[in-house]
């Protein structure tokens, strides 16, 4: 597991803990302006998910992984979260699915998007065999991530999203603990 790189000189630190109830009302924050944002890089809608009450967001915060994350000296704004969905079903279980990664704008370029995905992996690891995303393939700096941390591409799905009548490709990406290949049995 590739883990986040050390702070160069000028750029701050960053922390990453995982999200409980009492964050509810700063992820919403979060979420929603992810959605807004970056309409194509969710398969949820800003519309959908900015009508749920803040319970909503609460009560999936205490039912998934979700991790927070603050760049810098900015310790009062969460700057990026990211979540491991574990499916319920015997037959998936062995496999989390990374979704939501959203970092803002101010936060980009602090390590912040390498430490969520890093947490979460950690997280993952001992609870799956493999963790999985689908991820925006005109994406490139998304993808950069995601293959320095060691997943890779097991596929495409193509038009796999409609935002305001666009089409939208995504790629298939997998990290598989253990040492073989997403691709492989």
């Amino acid at each position: 597991m590739v883990q986040p790189r050390p702070p160069s000189p000028g750029v701050a630190t960053v922390a990453v803990r995982r999200l409980g109830a009492a964050d509810a009302a700063a992820y919403r924050d979060l979420r929603l302006e992810g959605l807004a944002g970056a309409p194509e890089a969710f398969g949820a809608a800003w519309e959908e998910e900015a009508a749920r009450p803040l319970a909503w967001f609460a009560e999936r915060l205490e039912r998934n992984a979700v991790f927070g994350g603050w760049a810098g000296g900015d310790a009062a704004t969460m700057g990026g979260v990211a979540g491991l969905l574990v499916p319920e079903a015997a037959k998936l279980r062995h496999k989390g699915v990374l979704w939501g990664l959203y970092v803002r704008p101010r936060a980009r370029g602090t390590g912040l998007g390498e430490a969520l995905v890093a947490r979460v992996l950690e997280h993952a690891r001992g609870v799956v065999e493999e963790v999985r995303l689908s991820v925006v393939a005109s994406n490139a700096a998304a993808v950069r991530l995601y293959e320095a941390a060691g997943f890779e591409r097991y596929g495409l799905e193509r038009r796999a999203l409609k935002v305001a009548g666009r089409r939208h490709d995504e790629a298939l990406m997998a990290v598989r603990f253990g040492g073989s290949s997403p691709g492989g049995g």
